[in-house]
């Protein structure tokens, strides 16, 4: 059945580009509404988590509607994934939700202390029956058939810290929990004084984000896992196909990809009816 949150709750953080303290609010929803952001601070208007009201993929994953935008959605929609969570009420006083520790286990928290329950309403999946692919130069990102969620990615940072990564998940909410929602965001601090004058990262702190340079990471004390990067790019894949409005039986391969070629690949799947079919869920 679909399911949704026993109780509402609220946090309070700083926005990670916009850099002000934002309030967000997770309340229950009815079944079928899925996950909907609601702006108070524009009169309660509302976007919901659909790939094709992404409008920009640059250092994020912002959606919009009518002129209402809302930004960095996809660590939260990691955890709405991970937790099994179909209908929500995200509600914010600013422009995105809160980055909290930069991970999804930070908003995975919050849901399992409101606790889940369960709507009259069969739960349905969409079902992968043809692969999807679309690239860019040496990236790519691709949706093969399988019976139940898998991703994997490739990552490739010519710096040592990084270096070239893979990870292979079977998704499941126990493992999505222990193995990737931990995984923080990160940066290049040589970056951060160009993206501050274009009204970027203003919210970055050594608390919410890994933070490298050429040598390595500064803020070694935060990382969580050695491949922590490439983790959190499957963190980002699993928010960023949360956006389907369903759960994807299929297997993602990233290599090189973002969140721009994730929404690419999203829209690619859907331009198609032959490629899926929708089934419920035993």
């Amino acid at each position: 059945m679909r399911t949704t949150l026993a109780r509402e709750i609220a946090v309070t953080g700083m926005a990670l580009h916009a850099g002000v303290p934002v309030a967000m609010t997770l309340s229950p929803a009815e079944a079928g509404q899925g996950v909907l952001f609601r702006r108070s601070d524009q009169g309660g208007a509302g976007v919901p988590a659909r790939y094709d009201l992404v409008s920009e993929t640059r250092l994020g994953t912002v959606i919009e509607q009518a002129g209402v935008r809302v930004g960095v959605i996809e660590h939260l929609m990691a955890a709405v994934a991970g937790a099994g969570v179909d209908d929500l009420t995200v509600t914010l006083d600013g422009p995105e939700p809160p980055i909290l520790e930069g991970d999804a286990r930070s908003y995975l928290t919050l849901i399992e202390q409101a606790g889940l329950k369960s709507l009259a309403a069969p739960r349905h999946a969409i079902q992968l029956l043809r692969t999807v692919k679309v690239a860019e130069e040496d990236a790519s990102a691709t949706l093969h058939p399988a019976q139940s969620p898998f991703f994997e990615y490739l990552l490739e940072y010519p710096i040592p810290a990084i270096g070239r990564q893979s990870f292979r998940f079977a998704f499941s909410p126990a493992a999505f929990r222990a193995e990737i929602a931990p995984a923080r965001t990160f940066g290049f601090i040589r970056e951060l004084e160009s993206l501050n004058r274009m009204n970027l990262a203003r919210g970055a702190s050594l608390e919410n984000t890994l933070a490298l340079d050429d040598h390595g990471v500064i803020n070694r004390d935060k990382q969580r896992f050695d491949d922590e990067f490439v983790r959190h790019k499957i963190l980002d894949a699993i928010g960023d196909m949360a956006l389907a409005g369903a759960p994807l039986l299929a297997r993602f391969e990233g290599i090189r990809s973002g969140h721009a070629l994730n929404n690419r690949l999203l829209r690619a799947l859907f331009s198609d009816p032959a490629n899926y079919e929708s089934v419920m869920l035993p």
